[in-house]
């Protein structure tokens, strides 16, 4: 490399006022030294030679086309519109610097875009720009709970994503900590609904209820309601986690009694990406109190001195980290602002009448899928519930046994739930969305039934 020879080396040494390399470690102490060189393999001559060396190791990866993935729990093959990715990736958005006059280039319009669109959906009408992800938008929530009601205990089902649930658990902070937040787990009836006397029982000295429609599972609670005025009557805040998508078709959480709404930005837009950096939203009453436990930023419009112009800004910015550091609300930091203009394009494109379309074709395909391997010998499925996206099956065999089949015909299968909170036997979690065809489905179930013959 050009600075690693001639006298770099000794200039900077000179500019730290030291004079060998070693006065830079003293302060590391001997016993987290090591003694030993490290076991590395072996240099590579050239950056020809590492592509190459990334392209074997990337091609040992097996990558499966959209419509042969039928698995979510947490990123979900959904379709991206060609204008979601002529939109981010736009040079205006990609090469600013944040935060300085000169970065906006409509970006500040495109955010405040997003938080209208987010909070029409969800009919809450104070939103924020979105977190890393669902189970960070959840750990906030319940932060956000803990502070205006000084409780510190949340509760939620037992039946719930395992990494959302760990990551609401690192929000939580260990016991040892003078912030922690216990989580109380309340029972799961058989309909995968929450046990309402359980629940009665578990509110007492609750800051927040956290529940999601559809769960999970897939379940879709009968009266959504009842849980969110059970919360406010304890003193609870009703925290309510949902798929944006299914908001088409399901009453929006705000309708119902929600104070806050949380949930995932990746079905509007965006790619599934290894299901990284893929996005959550947070949402709540247009409150002051609400507003004032806001970690994120915060987009606003006000009228300008000239008639009929519009300004964008960011409201309440010194409560953030970026406006008061370590006394901020909570960390403000995030990966994901760009997915949302991708967010505001989908939602755009695809209007109140689109999300409606979407969702009934969501749920026909679904439907259809869990009926036609509900059908096949070695297979059950719940049918009595409604079906969005998501549902569960069983199987006589071992998941892993199924997967292993289905990969070899190319196929992505369902999620192993085998050993989880809520079920029984060998379950595993099927989705199915709009990028699946009739024909991606029959591949489906043939491949099933071969399986499990």
């Amino acid at each position: 490399m050009a600075n690693s020879g001639g006298s770099a080396k000794e200039e900077m040494l000179a500019a730290l006022g030291v004079k060998d390399i070693e006065e830079l470690f003293v302060q590391i102490p001997e016993d987290h030294r090591m003694e030993r060189p490290l076991d590395l393999p072996p240099q590579l001559a050239s950056e020809v030679a590492l592509s190459r060396h990334l392209d074997d190791l990337m091609g040992k990866n097996m990558v499966f086309e959209q419509s042969a993935c039928f698995r979510g729990a947490g990123a979900w093959p959904h379709y991206v519109p060609a204008i979601c990715d002529e939109v981010v990736g736009r040079y205006e958005w990609q090469t600013s610097v944040f935060g300085s006059p000169t970065s906006d280039h409509g970006r500040n319009q495109a955010w405040f875009e997003f938080t209208s669109q987010i909070g029409a959906l969800v009919e809450l009408d104070f939103v924020g720009l979105p977190v890393y992800s669902w189970g960070c938008a959840v750990g906030h929530g319940v932060r956000m709970a803990a502070r205006m009601t000084g409780r510190r205990k949340v509760v939620v089902p037992e039946v719930m994503d395992p990494e959302r649930r760990m990551v609401l658990e690192t929000y939580c902070e260990p016991t040892e900590m003078a912030r922690h937040i216990q989580i109380a787990t309340v029972k799961v009836g058989a309909d995968g609904c929450i046990d309402r006397a359980d629940l009665k029982a578990k509110l007492d000295g609750a800051g927040a209820l956290y529940f999601e429609t559809p769960g999970y599972h897939g379940v879709i609670d009968a009266d959504p309601g009842e849980l969110c005025a059970l919360a406010r009557e304890a003193g609870a805040e009703a925290i309510v986690g949902v798929d944006p998508l299914s908001l088409g078709l399901l009453e929006a959480p705000g309708a119902y009694g929600a104070t806050i709404a949380v949930g995932p930005t990746q079905p509007l837009g965006v790619h599934m990406y290894a299901g990284g950096g893929v996005g959550g939203f947070i949402a709540s009453l247009d409150d002051e109190r609400y507003a004032h436990e806001y970690n994120t930023l915060n987009v606003s419009i006000s009228e300008t001195r000239e008639p009929g112009e519009l300004g964008f800004g960011l409201a309440l910015f010194h409560q953030t980290s970026y406006g008061m550091r370590e006394e901020g609300k909570d960390w403000t930091g995030n990966s994901v602002y760009l997915w949302a203009l991708a967010n505001a394009t989908y939602m755009s494109a695809l209007g109140p009448e689109g999300f409606a379309e979407i969702g009934r074709l969501i749920m026909a395909r679904s439907t259809a899928t869990a009926q036609a391997l509900d059908a096949l010998d070695g297979v059950s499925v719940d049918l009595s519930r409604p079906v969005f996206k998501e549902f569960v099956a069983t199987f006589d065999k071992p998941v892993s046994q199924v997967n292993a089949a289905l990969r070899a015909k190319g196929l992505l299968g369902p999620k192993d739930l085998t050993g989880e909170p809520g079920v029984s036997g060998n379950a595993a979690l099927f989705c199915v969305t709009e990028v699946h065809t009739k024909t991606d489905i029959d591949q489906l179930v043939a491949a099933v039934k071969e399986a499990l013959a």
